[in-house]
């Protein structure tokens, strides 16, 4: 029979083997791992490769100083990121109540839908010159490509959302005497709050994407002109710079979308 000595004894390796698991948990949790055999795999390659055709990590390092010490470089991500900002904000302001509204209302579902499978084909960056034509060469061209590229995303996503919910479910609340206004705000909305998440965490990707798009042809600032203009000057390590700070803004402005979505949507499962 095992004595109270032998006892603590054994609880008190098993609680060491487990402080020595937690750390090394949590650095595979975090990805460090994954990131350190990137820039691994990423410095070898560099290391036999042409410096102008691919600059080792070091090299896209000191880039980026070098960008930063006269404050470019934080320009730059500035306007991109109140660019791409507005952009998503705005598409998402039109395309929640749209979506909400076409996937209530059948006969306007079958008016629109299929003009909407129509057009989300057509990529944002084949508008950028009609954009600019109707909207000028300033931020509101600009602006309204991410709009257009947030549009579509976050619309299906709402419009799915609403069709996912059973029958049943818009049938009893009305049995019980709710109104359509009510059946909307506590059962449509509620059940549909996932698929719109879901849709606007892809439609940032979408915005990222069309802001480079634009600014390489009609911008002097962002980080897509920097990218655009190093090709002038064979500057290949701010062409890297430029696409690590793009991923890095994406990946922080996720992470911040991913908080808020479990900070205030736990109830309705949000799943981030």
């Amino acid at each position: 029979m095992e004595t109270i000595a032998q006892h603590e004894v054994r609880h008190k390796t098993v609680k060491k083997r487990k402080s020595f698991k937690s750390p090394w948990r949590k650095v595979l949790k975090t990805g460090i791992l994954t990131w350190l055999g990137l820039l691994g795999v990423w410095s070898i390659a560099a290391y036999f490769s042409d410096p102008q055709f691919l600059p080792s990590p070091l090299a896209t390092l000191q880039g980026a100083i070098e960008l930063s010490k006269d404050g470019s470089l934080f320009i730059y991500m500035g306007y991109s990121f109140v660019r791409v900002l507005a952009g998503w904000f705005l598409g998402n302001l039109i395309a929640i109540p749209l979506g909400l509204l076409i996937g209530s209302n059948r006969t306007i579902r079958s008016l629109v839908e299929p003009l909407i499978n129509f057009v989300r084909f057509i990529p944002p960056l084949a508008f950028i010159t009609l954009f600019m034509l109707w909207f000028g060469i300033g931020e509101q061209s600009k602006v309204f490509l991410i709009v257009y590229a947030t549009f579509f995303v976050v619309t299906i996503n709402t419009l799915t959302g609403v069709l996912s919910i059973s029958e049943d479910k818009i049938r009893s609340a009305k049995s019980m005497g709710a109104s359509n206004f009510q059946v909307l705000r506590y059962v449509i909305i509620p059940a549909s709050i996932p698929y719109i998440f879901t849709g606007a965490k892809l439609a940032m990707g979408s915005s990222f994407m069309a802001i480079v798009g634009a600014e390489m042809v009609a911008a002097n600032e962002g980080v897509g002109f920097m990218i655009w203009n190093a090709r002038l000057y064979f500057q290949t390590d701010w062409i890297f710079v430029g696409l690590v700070v793009l991923g890095l803004m994406g990946f922080l402005m996720d992470r911040l979308f991913v908080w808020i979505g479990k900070k205030f949507l736990k109830r309705y499962n949000v799943v981030s």
